[in-house]
């Protein structure tokens, strides 16, 4: 029998577009290392870093290919592959320059590119600047990359039920995948930017010191959570909090239906998108829900005024929402019915084509009519019943593909909530962690609070975080094919 060898066309696409990345995040941490010489600092994981980027950039965009046009299984096997080696070359500062153990360092790279936000810092007055700018960098870039990627991968092969709601949205879902990449960039790296500034130059006027309002608008828009200041918004005034809940909401929200709408001066996309309208109440019920339960019942030190309750209500219930995991309050010290409702918001995640990570709205609502429908069958066995969601009638495909999603979702939940659980002696720790990782959240409860730290849990419950947090990033889909023999047999046929 004739030995089958791989095709290197196959890898075009993935070598080329893993070296694009590494050369870019090379020159980052080269500029970096010199801003970090400039300001006293010493940082040499910046230079290591960069050498390493560079050079490897260099090297994979030579094996690769910027022409080629991938085919399904590269084009997923390239998803999951570049999203696991990005961040083993961002954890190389932390690693070499901020003290931590290099699982530490990817646990930290791993949750900044996923733009989950669980930090394994325990220690912020050991960083300078550098450090802090880097880790709110890879926040940034991991918001724009998977907003870009996702919206042109996954809704052009119709994974994980994207056809349904990216499709209409973007306008080029006919076109060739390599076209997309660009269309898809453009539009909402203009908003996204914008979006940035703004978010920053609020910030400012609230009060927060300029670095950290620069920092922490890096990682607002991308719904990422990682703050320079270990109180997170606690820290912040009141006002800084409004502008933290206005620019998350916007975070949850469709990059695409906001360039039509600030951009182009459409409103009428996003007004009459069902996802965005459900979404909208889905945030103030649940902010609302909280915010009557924090002025009625009272606890100890936390005797919340009706106008702090709603700040902290809808601050703490939105950043969980989108999962952007921010917090203007230790949650985790709350009485456990509240911290109920943050967990419930831990699964809902924004919308589809936004910096949020989850489920996405979009998604319970077939669920929803998927239920309705069978609740409908089962008094009429023999009617006809289309399935809709708003004006739109699903396919089969779609529901399949949804079905298939959150079928997965429940068993990596599930599985990793057990084993977590096992790993800490702790159910609550081993849930919410789980919860907080295959969605991109950020904070859990307890030892993980929103003022807490990762960096104590043992290194197989890091291990299963990071494979929970790369896994829910890219929707799952990509790294379960990855233990299927069909799609290696694809990529070398």
């Amino acid at each position: 029998m004739r030995k089958i060898t791989p095709r290197r066309e196959n890898l075009d696409f993935a070598f080329y577009f893993l070296g694009v990345v590494y050369l870019a995040l090379g020159l980052v941490m080269l500029g970096l290392e010199v801003l970090s010489l400039l300001l006293g600092e010493t940082p040499w994981g910046f230079l290591v870093g960069s050498v390493l980027g560079i050079g490897l950039g260099l090297l994979f965009r030579r094996l690769g290919d910027a022409r080629s046009e991938p085919s399904r299984a590269e084009a997923l096997f390239s998803l999951a592959l570049i999203w696991l080696l990005v961040p083993l070359l961002g954890a190389v500062p932390f690693w070499v320059s901020g003290g931590m153990h290099y699982l530490d360092a990817l646990f930290e790279a791993m949750s900044g590119f996923t733009t989950t936000g669980a930090t394994a810092l325990a220690d912020f007055g050991s960083w300078g600047y550098g450090l802090f700018l880097w880790r709110s960098l890879i926040q940034w870039f991991g918001g724009v990359g998977i907003l870009v990627l996702l919206a042109s991968v996954l809704s052009h092969l119709a994974i994980a039920g994207r056809q349904l709601f990216m499709a209409e949205s973007t306008g080029v879902q006919k076109e060739p995948f390599t076209p997309r990449l660009r269309v898809a960039a453009q539009s909402v790296l203009k908003v996204y930017v914008v979006l940035t500034v703004a978010c920053a130059v609020c910030y400012a006027l609230a009060g927060m010191p300029l670095f950290e309002a620069v920092c922490n608008a890096l990682t607002t828009l991308p719904a990422a959570g990682f703050s320079p200041n270990p109180q997170s918004f606690a820290a912040y005034s009141p006002l800084a909090q409004w502008f933290g809940t206005l620019f998350m909401f916007l975070a949850g929200t469709n990059f695409v239906l906001q360039y039509q709408l600030f951009l182009r001066r459409e409103p009428l996309p996003i007004v009459r998108n069902i996802e965005f309208r459900v979404y909208t109440l889905v945030v103030l019920v649940f902010s609302l829900g909280l915010a009557a339960f924090l002025m009625t019942h009272h606890q100890e030190d936390m005797n919340y005024s009706w106008s702090e309750a709603l700040r902290h209500a809808f601050f703490n219930v939105t950043s969980l929402i989108t999962t952007t995991g921010y917090a203007s309050a230790d949650f985790a010290l709350w009485a456990p019915a509240a911290q109920a409702i943050l967990v419930l918001a831990m699964f809902v995640g924004g919308c589809s084509g936004s910096g949020a990570g989850g489920v996405k709205v979009i998604r319970w609502l077939v669920i929803g009519a998927l239920a309705r429908r069978e609740l409908l069958r089962a008094l009429q066995p023999q009617a006809v019943l289309t399935l809709r969601v708003g004006s739109k009638v699903l396919s089969e495909d779609v529901m399949r593909s949804v079905a298939g999603f959150i079928t997965l979702y429940v068993v990596l939940f599930g599985a990793s909530t057990v084993a977590l659980t096992l790993l800490e002696n702790d159910y609550v720790l081993g849930l919410t962690a789980s919860a907080q990782a295959i969605g991109n959240v950020g904070p859990g409860l307890g030892e993980i609070g929103p003022m807490g730290s990762f960096a104590n849990l043992q290194p197989f419950s890091k291990l299963i975080l990071i494979f929970e947090m790369w896994a829910g990033r890219i929707e799952l889909i990509p790294v379960f094919l990855l233990l299927t023999p069909e799609l290696w047999r694809r990529l070398r046929s």
